[in-house]
């Protein structure tokens, strides 16, 4: 889940449940089943068999008479809400998560399935070949599919993109916005300059295709084969700038997208030395809890880094792995997990 950071000031209460939130959200669907309701009538007449497409309308007028009724988005079977990322993927489904008939209970797990193989196939290749760099990431789902954003993008000029991102809420509606900031970014890389621009640029595609109840904390950057590194951050956890036995975190440049469409996103510069390291990651790792309800926090982390900050990227993601587990000392995690260590070899 993202909690976004601007300077030590948080978002999370824009991922809080709301009668508000939830308008917007049936607005948004009431629209969908519309269209859907338009097209099924539009292919009747050329359907040989036109059962399953009545059956369909059914359905959608069904819904479409729930949210007139002011039932839409409650379970028929325990008369509470229904996950919203499950009506925001299916806005015909009619009961909750616990009260499944098998017959969905198979369909859904065939279609998480589904889902975490597309969501595996957009992560960048292990092992991916860098000009003078080492990449490394570790990208661990809190359930079936995560809302966390990771991806690495050689340019045909040498130089490097990297992006970490979190988008709001979990589950599959989660990660069907994070395919949509990959589809973004990866399709504004070829036309914009800097980390900055491409913020910029993929911030309002974000806006104008998204709830207004969505948000995403993104940090993007250049790297260059000289050493330079170009970021980007829009209201993400701060990057650590890892060197010589020393950590310092590189501030935030914009607010998260999907906040404000008229935003422009500046960047800071800075340039790695051999052998120094970038660490990014998602909230799933700072704000994983112990049994006690502690937090794992950026100071634990920054002191492991202090002292461990010398290995090589891959044997510093599994001592970060490592001290988290210790951290949590069996404790449940609730949240995706996604931390990228990136360092100049040369």
């Amino acid at each position: 889940m993202a909690s976004s950071n601007t300077g030590g000031e948080t978002m999370d209460q824009v991922v809080q449940p709301s009668k508000s939130a939830n308008t917007i959200r049936d607005a948004a669907l009431r629209k969908q089943l519309l269209t859907r309701r338009q097209r099924l009538e539009t292919a009747l007449p050329g359907v040989p068999n036109p059962e399953n497409v009545m059956a369909l309308l059914r359905e959608v007028d069904a819904a479409l008479e729930r949210m007139e009724a002011g039932m839409f988005g409650i379970c028929e079977t325990c008369h509470e809400d229904i996950e919203s990322d499950r009506l925001l993927a299916d806005p015909l489904c009619r009961n909750c998560l616990d009260h499944l008939s098998p017959a969905e209970q198979r369909a859904l797990e065939r279609d998480l399935d589904l889902a975490f193989q597309v969501q595996s196939g957009l992560l960048p290749r292990p092992g991916l070949a860098l000009d003078g760099w080492t990449a490394v990431y570790h990208y661990e789902p809190a359930g079936p599919v995560s809302g966390d954003y990771c991806d690495l993008i050689a340019r045909e000029n040498g130089s490097t993109l990297f992006v970490v991102g979190d988008v709001t809420g979990k589950g599959v509606a989660a990660s069907m916005l994070m395919a949509q900031l990959y589809a973004i970014f990866r399709s504004l890389v070829a036309s914009t300059q800097s980390p900055g621009e491409l913020l910029t640029k993929a911030n309002r595609i974000f806006c104008e295709g998204t709830l207004s109840s969505y948000f995403a904390t993104v940090v993007c950057g250049r790297i260059g084969e000289r050493g330079e590194v170009e970021i980007g951050n829009a209201g993400h956890c701060l990057p650590l700038h890892v060197r010589s036995g020393a950590v310092a975190s590189v501030p935030s440049t914009g607010l998260p997208l999907g906040i404000v469409r008229e935003t422009e996103y500046g960047t800071r510069k800075l340039t790695l030395e051999r052998g120094e390291s970038l660490v990014l990651y998602t909230d799933g790792l700072t704000e994983s809890l112990n049994g006690s309800r502690e937090q794992y926090g950026v100071p634990r982390l920054s002191g492991m880094l202090e002292q461990q900050g010398s290995l090589a990227p891959k044997e510093l993601l599994a001592a970060a792995l490592e001290d988290l587990k210790r951290f949590r000392s069996g404790a449940a995690r609730t949240d995706d997990l996604t931390i990228m260590i990136i360092r100049r070899e040369r």
